[in-house]
């Protein structure tokens, strides 16, 4: 997919807020700068690590038009627009801004949990209007659902716009079923921070990353590794990473990488209700991650 130049390490960005809970915007330039700086490949704006859905849309709008300007056409740049509402996310797709976008990301519906027939039916309907390359995002830990590997190599066959699929499913077998048997243009992102090296290891095109917001160096060269088939160097820095995986989802996402954010000096740790920040002892044990990775 040359839109995001064959892929590789893209990030799930944080939105980062001020103790009062308003948009940093000043911060959202730190790490947006940070990042392309420290050679993440692509950026994600208001993925679900972004916490779009406690943002108004003035904020959102806002924030697309930052990420916009800061990245400055330096790295592809994903859109985060997703819904469970299908009628009104066609609407959102032809009337949304996508200037100075390379792609959008869409999550699979949450809550209705659809049958695997609604959801092709829904990728398609936005297949139809959208005005820029489509990933679809499967995450059934957050949606109630799993989109299947035989309905996403449907879609994958039948869709004219939609190019790969992030797939958080953290099931390996269901992400090389679907990288063995879609069209070979077709790329297949890791959403599942555990599992994104060794899904990249049996072809998968890269991840879409909340660790790597924290740890960009590390998880890129573990990537790499992985792209480049040096097992043993991707095997290793998978153990190194795992541990500091674990702890950043313990009390929810984004809560703990925006620990990390905090501890680099990048952002506040503040989120926003009904999410709360990690907990002291949860920060304690992400210290030494910060200090011995990247």
């Amino acid at each position: 997919m040359s839109v995001l130049k064959g892929a590789s390490t893209g990030v799930a960005v944080i939105t980062p807020f001020t103790k009062e809970g308003a948009v940093d915007f000043d911060a959202l330039k730190r790490i947006i700068h940070f990042l392309i700086d420290q050679g993440i490949d692509f950026l994600v704006a208001l993925g679900t690590t972004g916490e779009s859905v406690t943002l108004t849309n003035e904020e959102q709008q806002a924030i697309f038009a930052v990420f916009v300007q800061e990245v400055n056409g330096r790295v592809p740049l994903v859109m985060g627009l997703g819904g469970n509402n299908t009628a009104a996310l066609v609407e959102e797709f032809q009337q949304i801004e996508t200037t100075g976008f390379d792609a959008i990301l869409s999550v699979t519906p949450y809550y209705n949990r659809p049958s695997q027939e609604g959801l092709y039916r829904h990728y398609m309907a936005l297949d139809a209007v959208t005005p820029l390359p489509l990933i679809m995002y499967n995450v059934p830990g957050r949606t109630g659902v799993n989109m299947t590997a035989e309905t996403t190599i449907r879609l994958a066959n039948d869709a004219q716009h939609i190019v790969a699929v992030k797939d958080a499913s953290g099931d390996l077998q269901q992400g090389k079923e679907i990288i063995s048997k879609a069209p070979e243009e077709f790329l297949v992102l890791s959403g599942d921070d555990e599992t994104a090296i060794p899904l990249t290891l049996m072809g998968g095109a890269g991840v879409i990353s909340v660790a790597a917001g924290g740890f960009p160096k590390t998880f890129s060269a573990g990537i790499q590794a992985a792209i480049d088939k040096n097992t043993a160097k991707a095997n290793q820095i998978t153990a190194e990473l795992l541990p500091a995986i674990d702890l950043l989802f313990m009390e929810g996402n984004p809560a703990g990488i925006k620990a990390v954010s905090a501890l680099k000096q990048l952002s506040t740790d503040a989120v926003r209700l009904p999410l709360v920040k990690a907990s002291e002892g949860l920060t304690d044990a992400l210290r030494p991650f910060v200090a011995q990775l990247d």
